[in-house]
């Protein structure tokens, strides 16, 4: 087993990341759905945030309410007080992302910011809390905002914005070199599949390691493709069934746990909670 880090990325095997908690497990982005994660021994996790009419970031994948709480609305137009009553999958309160840090210390986060709004609160939010950052990943946004979250917050880790991780496997299908402004993040999130349509290439991950990219790849449920995928030499899975990744990685002698997570209560408000 790897000694405990607290930095995102520092471990030298594959990242076991479940996605949006591990959606297999319970109700996506959600603290309950964390703690079932955390119990199978992942120590990443990747997920989503809005932030909310009065600035607060909260986790929660749709601008839409509609498909988790039933609700109409958006997550922007909504005040925190007023998302607290609402129940994601008719069970779960909404958690901001200062809960989630704090009641998950020993974990690590890749972050997807869902809108422009969203750069300004993480920002508050880490320069509030010293000490996050080092656990995040920021991902899912173009390269302008990453870049700019990045000079406010210089020890945040984050991933290839969109238009650099378009270029990248545009690059690696047609086996043209990658210009070196494509290196603008450590790591590269490929998506394995949109819809019908195959995305990954193997290419792609000798292309990025050359970058000095690492490459994770999502959202991948089955252990046929996870097997196929390490590999090829991937750096990290995304998954919503994190059982099945839990399982591979143990029959490869590649699975490292948290040693003792420790839960402290979300009714602890840290430092500029928003």
């Amino acid at each position: 087993m790897l000694e405990h880090v607290t930095t995102y990325g520092e471990e030298s095997g594959p990242l076991a990341i479940a996605h949006r908690g591990g959606m297999a497990l319970g109700p996506e982005n959600t603290l309950a759905t964390f703690a079932r994660a955390t119990a199978l021994g992942f120590r990443y996790f990747e997920t989503d945030v809005h932030t909310t009419r009065d600035g607060h970031l909260v986790l929660f994948h749709d601008t839409s309410l509609k498909r988790l709480t039933g609700v109409p609305g958006t997550v922007g137009e909504a005040d925190l007080g007023w998302l607290r009553r609402l129940r994601v999958a008719g069970s779960e309160t909404i958690p901001t992302l200062a809960e989630a840090m704090h009641s998950f210390p020993d974990t690590r986060f890749t972050i997807d910011l869902k809108d422009a709004r969203s750069v300004v609160a993480m920002a508050d939010l880490l320069l509030h809390n010293p000490g996050w950052a080092p656990r995040i990943c920021v991902a899912g946004a173009w390269t302008r905002w990453l870049l700019r979250l990045q000079g406010q917050v210089p020890e945040l880790t984050t991933a290839l914005g969109w238009r650099s991780l378009t270029t990248l496997i545009a690059c690696s299908r047609s086996y043209a070199r990658p210009p070196a402004g494509v290196a603008s993040g450590s790591f590269a999130h490929v998506p394995f599949r949109l819809g019908r349509f195959p995305v990954y290439a193997e290419r792609v991950v000798a292309q990025a390691h050359r970058l000095g990219i690492r490459v994770n790849v999502w959202t991948v449920n089955d252990a046929s493709t996870m097997h196929t995928l390490l590999d090829a030499g991937v750096d990290g899975i995304i998954t919503d069934h994190p059982d099945v990744l839990r399982e591979v990685l143990i029959a490869r002698g590649q699975w490292s746990p948290l040693p003792a997570p420790r839960r402290t209560s979300p009714r602890q408000t840290p430092a500029g909670y928003r």
